[in-house]
């Protein structure tokens, strides 16, 4: 008859708990596994599906008693790092909707908002639009699963243990988080550049014929320009955010190394 001891049991627990951990905290902050379309079911079966292909070639864990304090401090840091990866990529996102936001006000649009599934609350149009452009994009390269791959390689760069993490990973995340006004601006500038020429001209038209009605005609020429300037743009924007996730995961590379730094 076969008999386990306490020791063995809460090794074994714990060598699936901790990768585990991490793997659901990147599932719960990175962008198309956070969305609140894929059932809670489903990433829990995801995420154990690959934790157990994975762990056998993970790097050996330390001895921890899971439900020792320190075991749940290990817990709560493998939840913190998949949450830190995750919401980098996050922050190219939002970078995007962020240009959605600002051409949309630009034309008129700001008050077009309806309720987003992905963000749960009120999202402008042309942000949600310019948002499953991104996704699309960002599933084409699969960028799904490079996430998955990065965070399982991140186990070697930032193996389980009682080591406290560096405060520096965490630093270098809120000034990542200042990227996302710099590119969401890069990204809708020649959109903005364009609209503000248009407004300009309505402007020296508006003196030029006094009895034109501003709000009559300026809405409709604003809208129609920020449109055709979107389509013109297209042929373009796959490139440059696609730059941008590469430059996202540069960051998330840089933000574990910081991690592991002392």
């Amino acid at each position: 008859m076969l008999s386990f001891t306490y020791d063995q049991i809460a090794t074994w627990f714990a060598g699936l708990m901790y990768p585990l951990a991490r793997l659901l905290g990147m599932f719960a902050s990175a962008p198309v596994f956070s969305n609140r379309a894929v059932p809670a079911r489903l990433k829990l079966a995801i995420g154990l599906g690959i934790t157990m292909a994975v762990v056998a070639a993970l790097p050996p864990q330390p001895s921890i008693d899971p439900g020792s304090y320190m075991g749940l401090l290990v817990l709560f840091w493998q939840m913190a790092i998949g949450v830190a990866i995750g919401f980098m990529m996050r922050l190219v996102f939002a970078a995007v909707d962020m240009a959605g936001s600002l051409v949309g006000m630009q034309m008129g649009l700001s008050f077009a908002v309806f309720f987003s599934p992905t963000t749960g609350g009120q999202t402008a149009v042309l942000s949600e639009f310019l948002g499953l452009v991104a996704t699309l994009l960002f599933l084409a390269i699969n960028g799904h699963l490079l996430m998955v791959d990065l965070l399982v390689r991140s186990f070697e760069w930032l193996p389980i243990s009682t080591t406290p993490l560096a405060a520096g990973g965490w630093r270098y995340i809120v000034q990542y988080g200042s990227m996302v006004f710099a590119i969401g601006l890069l990204l809708s500038l020649p959109m903005l550049t364009a609209l503000l020429v248009t407004n300009i001209a309505l402007g020296i038209l508006t003196r030029a014929a006094p009895q034109l009605n501003l709000f009559a005609i300026g809405f409709p020429i604003s809208l129609a320009m920020g449109i055709i300037v979107l389509m013109l743009g297209m042929n373009y924007l796959g490139p440059v955010i696609l730059s941008f996730f590469e430059r996202g995961f540069g960051a998330i590379d840089a933000m574990l190394q910081a991690l592991v730094q002392v």
